[in-house]
């Protein structure tokens, strides 16, 4: 099995915590060169410390899309860099009943997934094209095979990403590039642990409670660790995987109730 990605260069999005720090982690071994993207430039420079060798980043709010085209466009331009393979991801919006969301929550969660994602897109499929090798990987939710309570609004944006991500892959498999979304189920991350706050103060079970409702809702009988979906991650980016193109990928213990 082919999964050498030595001579490949990755863009990894939220590349400073939880999936995407080990994700960028795990493409690092195989051999992928690295450019991280986040906005926190001194967790950045940390993260390329702990990982080692001769990676870079850019630093970008993407709450801030126009900053995102921006910098990623101003990075091409200055290295003349090809990407073989970017990893959207980033954060979450706030739980809650999706009756209770302002509009504004919306469109700021569409602005961080889809509206980033797009804009990278677009900046890196032309030297995916010209090398006939592309892997684009969204880290979304299992939430788009079946709704999570109480994450109305990221339900909602997850959703479109799927749809954003299956049109893609129908245009670009083509030309050697895929486009495939890996659904982290409850894995041991920040964003966990402000799911479960939040469940708490909604419903006053204690957080260890909450907690355990959640690993008994799961088949493994625990919460996933982030090297995990990395894994799955990095198996997408690599050669072996070129004929996989246009899939939802549950990494959630067996928890998501559908095929």
């Amino acid at each position: 099995m082919n999964l050498d990605l030595r001579e490949k260069n990755a863009l990894v999005c939220g590349s400073t915590q939880g999936i995407g720090k080990a994700a960028a982690a795990e493409l690092a071994r195989m051999g992928a060169g690295l450019t991280l993207m986040a906005r926190n430039e001194s967790a950045l420079q940390d993260t390329l410390r702990e990982i080692g060798g001769d990676h870079d980043y850019i630093a970008a709010d993407f709450s801030q899309p126009e900053q995102v085209r921006e910098a990623i466009q101003a990075y091409l331009a200055r290295t003349g860099k090809s990407f073989h393979i970017l990893i959207n991801n980033t954060g979450g919006p706030p739980g809650g009943p999706i009756i209770d969301a302002m509009p504004e929550a919306f469109l700021s969660a569409w602005n961080m997934h889809l509206t980033c994602s797009h804009y990278l897109v677009q900046a890196l499929v032309p030297g995916m094209k010209a090398a006939a090798y592309g892997r684009i990987i969204n880290v979304i939710s299992t939430s788009v095979k079946i709704p999570i309570n109480g994450l109305g609004v990221s339900n909602t944006t997850r959703a479109a990403m799927a749809g954003w991500s299956k049109t893609l892959a129908n245009e670009l498999g083509h030309m050697g590039i895929t486009v495939n979304n890996v659904l982290p189920g409850f894995t041991e991350t920040a964003r966990l642990h402000a799911v479960i706050r939040s469940r708490a103060a909604l419903t006053g079970m204690s957080e260890e409670a909450v907690a355990q409702e959640m690993r008994s809702s799961i088949p493994a009988g625990r919460f996933g660790h982030a090297e995990e979906t990395a894994s799955a991650i990095a198996f997408l980016a690599s050669p072996a995987a070129a004929y996989i193109n246009g899939v939802n990928l549950p990494v959630d213990g067996g928890r998501t109730g559908s095929f």
